[in-house]
């Protein structure tokens, strides 16, 4: 079979990485979660306290971006993909509240999208990736043999986020989550560089209705379709 680059877009909670995850555990392909990137990002921006002032000068921070080197890694321990930066594993730090909350306004900075959106274009050179995030299918590979597009009730998504974050020890509310993800989907669909939308060749996925046996039956039948053509 021929390696393909499947991008996988959507709203915040609806089940892109359970999704990317399990297509490529089933394909033996690269998976790479976008929105690690940038909370990663955002992370770094918080640690180097660029958020101390509302004014923050993004030039100041391009410099720290440059040098910044993403590897992600499986772990077979925790049956995972661990996101490292330089070498360091940040994957528990980036699912912080902190870094949640923050994550939507790096994200919606055209200088930090430019440069992640040529480390993403690189990781796919090969193809046999599927990628996950918001802007895949429309700005990092546009080309890419199959869009998907993720979506789920608002309820549903909030209610995912908030037993995900409880079962991590998270002190926090069911409405505050829902707040949260109301706030990131405004965000996401309203920025003016690579905004949340879809596009005529993407294949609609409601999570609310749908279950992940069901998604990948889908996936799969889509993806033999296209070997036999």
């Amino acid at each position: 079979m021929n390696k393909i680059i499947i991008a996988i877009d959507g709203y915040s909670s609806s089940g892109k990485s359970t999704l990317a995850k399990a297509i490529s555990k089933k394909l033996k392909y690269k998976y790479i979660d976008t929105g690690s990137m940038y909370r990663g990002i955002t992370l770094l921006a918080i640690q180097k306290k660029m958020f101390n002032s509302d004014l923050w000068n993004v030039s100041n921070f391009i410099p720290f971006l440059k040098k910044i080197n993403f590897k992600f890694k499986w772990n077979k321990k925790f049956n995972k993909t661990n996101i490292f930066i330089n070498k360091e594993n940040i994957q528990s730090k980036i699912r912080s509240i902190e870094v949640t909350k923050k994550v939507s306004l790096i994200a919606r900075i055209p200088e930090i999208r430019e440069i992640l959106t040529t480390m993403q274009k690189n990781m796919g050179k090969k193809k046999g990736i599927v990628m996950d995030g918001r802007d895949i299918g429309l700005s990092v590979f546009p080309k890419s043999e199959l869009k998907i597009f993720m979506k789920g009730s608002i309820d549903i998504r909030s209610y995912r986020r908030y037993k995900e974050l409880k079962k991590k020890g998270i002190k926090i509310t069911y409405d505050e989550v829902k707040k949260n993800i109301i706030y990131r989907d405004i965000m996401d669909t309203s920025r003016h560089i690579s905004p949340l939308k879809k596009s005529s060749d993407y294949i609609e996925i409601d999570s609310t209705f749908i279950n992940i046996e069901e998604q990948l039956n889908l996936i799969f039948q889509l993806i033999n379709n296209k070997n036999k053509s």
